[in-house]
Formats: C-alpha cells, structure tokens, sequence
C-alpha cells in the first residue's frame, strides 16, 4: 500500500528550534523508511497562504461562493478563493496526516483554526443539507496522528481537560471521517525534572509504537 502524507506544522519555529516540528520530521523520516513510496507534502501554515475567511467569501455556512457572486468579487478575493480549493484538494489527496503543533492557551496556534475554517468546506470535507451536516471523508481509511508540545507536564486525569487542542482536533476530524486520531505529547520540554533529550526520546518511541499501525 502507498501511503500520501499530509505533514502539516504549525509552529512559527524554525524547526531547529521547535521541539514539536523536530519530533514531526523523525515521524516523517521513519515513517519513509518504511514505506519509501509513500508521497509526503508538507505544509508550513506559517510560511504558506492561509485566508482569512471574511463573508464575502461565503455563499451560505461554510459555502463558496457560486460561479455568479465568484465573478463579482475583486481580484484579490478570487486569489483567495482559488487558494482555498487548493487547500481543500491537497487535504482530500491524502490518506495520512501528521499534524504538529504547540500548545497555546490549552489550545494550539490560531492559525491552525484559520487553516481548519479553509479546509472544513461544503462539498470538500462536508455535506450540509436541511436536515444535518456530515463528513465526507469516510470514503477511504484516513489516519491522522497530532504532535503537541508543551513546557509542562499535566497529569494523565487532567490530560482531557488541559489539551483541548487535542480534544477538538479529534473531534471535528472524527465528524469529517477520519477513522483513527492518535496524539504524541511532548510534555516537559521546558522542565528542570527532566531534559529536553528526554522529553524528545520519549516522544520518539511513542511515535515509534504508532507508526507499527499508522
């Protein structure tokens, strides 16, 4: 089986300098030692164009814009349209997907959001009609594993509570269709209990376990 990866990072970090990116790249590579066909597309959201969605550019909930309201748009405003079909298709090519992140607030960096309101369209990754909204990506088996770092370390009965960025990508992915959401914390990385080498050969062989059914 040839597996098409999705990395996609969300740390302003370069990666020498960013603890969840560093742990992503070793996913990435052991990941094609394994499968060396399998096809990786990285996606830097802090390097690429993300939109910012305004509400010129909805035609209803989560809805582009149609060929006659596209055509009054400015120039500017269609680059963003067409930027978010893009967007959308590379998500959609995809059968894994690797996403890293910090921990911001509890959550994770905004624009991860941003990105998540470009991708979550209908008629890409949902279906709306009257009656509900549901996901469309059950079409195939998806994978997704969510990398987060962190300076401290939460104990595993407030886990659930304290990474709400890890609750929610699970759950609106699960609602898109993704069958399987696995999470790698990197917790400690600005600990005085334990080093940052730790904290990282912790987190690899976590990835490692994962990779056996990724």
């Amino acid at each position: 089986m040839s597996y098409h990866v999705l990395y996609i990072s969300s740390s302003s970090k370069p990666e020498e300098f960013s603890t969840s990116k560093q742990v992503g790249r070793y996913m990435i590579q052991q990941l094609l030692q394994k499968h060396p066909d399998a096809i990786v597309e990285e996606l830097d959201l802090y390097t690429s164009n993300i939109p910012m969605f305004n509400y010129k550019l909805f035609s209803s909930r989560a809805t582009l814009p149609t060929p006659e309201e596209y055509e009054k748009l400015s120039d500017e405003e269609k680059q963003q349209i067409k930027r978010i079909n893009e967007l959308c298709d590379q998500f959609l090519r995809a059968d894994r997907y690797i996403i890293t992140a910090p921990m911001w607030s509890l959550f994770f960096p905004a624009i991860l959001k941003q990105y998540l309101d470009c991708i979550i369209i209908q008629g890409k990754l949902i279906d709306i009609s009257q009656k509900n909204v549901k996901g469309l990506l059950d079409d195939v088996e998806r994978k997704m594993v969510y990398i987060q770092s962190s300076g401290g370390t939460y104990p595993l009965v407030l886990s659930w509570k304290l990474n709400q960025g890890a609750k929610y990508l699970e759950e609106i992915f699960g609602f898109v269709g993704i069958s399987s959401f696995k999470k790698v914390l990197v917790e400690g990385v600005d600990s005085i209990d334990i080093t940052k080498e730790q904290v990282m050969q912790y987190a690899k062989e976590d990835v490692d376990h994962l990779l056996k059914r990724f």
